[in-house]
């Protein structure tokens, strides 16, 4: 593990402070487990970005094409 200082506003460390003391989590775990979370959402964009670059268009309509035109199932109607 590693340590790393970070200078906050006042006013956001008192609330950090404050929703870690509620969830009974100390403010490092609260950190981590905030920047995991952000660092998730960022890296799944960035994956989602180069598989669609890597997609072929008249590749997906051949395999939507091979589909039955049924009505849908219960529930799944638009």
């Amino acid at each position: 593990m590693s340590t790393m200082s970070v200078r906050l506003p006042e006013s956001l460390h008192r609330q950090a402070k404050a929703l870690a003391e509620r969830e009974g989590v100390s403010i490092n775990q609260l950190v981590a487990t905030a920047l995991a979370e952000k660092l998730a959402a960022l890296m799944t964009l960035e994956y989602l970005e180069e598989r669609a670059a890597r997609g072929d268009r008249r590749a997906f309509e051949r395999v939507l094409r091979k589909v039955k035109d049924r009505k849908p199932q219960a529930g799944d109607e638009l």
